[in-house]
């Protein structure tokens, strides 16, 4: 299993996408973790980079999100936990339209 990327609000988002991709070409999986609206806004936008750094390995993603309760401290806080996937073919990304309405592709 991946290591977990603990993400905050400090964290650099180009710096946690560069964590993303190598984890990714490495293991095809990754976790993230992140506590508080800035740091899952720093986590969201990591991710999107990092589809851009994958994106010459053929390798697109996806996030499936989930709630974890964690201790800090001796505190029960509760985080979002990101498991990060490849995107397997077969689910397609939504076709760009230039008035900027999508429309799904149809799947054969």
């Amino acid at each position: 299993m991946a290591e977990l990327i603990k993400v905050s609000a400090q964290s650099r988002s180009t710096a946690v996408a560069g964590a993303v991709a190598g984890v990714m070409r490495e293991h095809g999986y990754a976790e993230m973790q992140a506590i508080g609206a800035s740091a899952i806004n720093q986590a969201i936008k990591a991710v999107t980079i990092a589809r851009g750094y994958l994106e010459q390995d053929g390798i697109d993603l996806v996030i499936v999100p989930s709630f974890t309760e964690v201790d800090i401290e001796g505190n029960e806080r509760t985080a979002l936990r990101l498991s990060v996937f490849k995107r397997p073919d077969e689910l397609a990304p939504p076709a760009f339209v230039p008035n900027g309405v999508a429309h799904h592709r149809q799947l054969a």
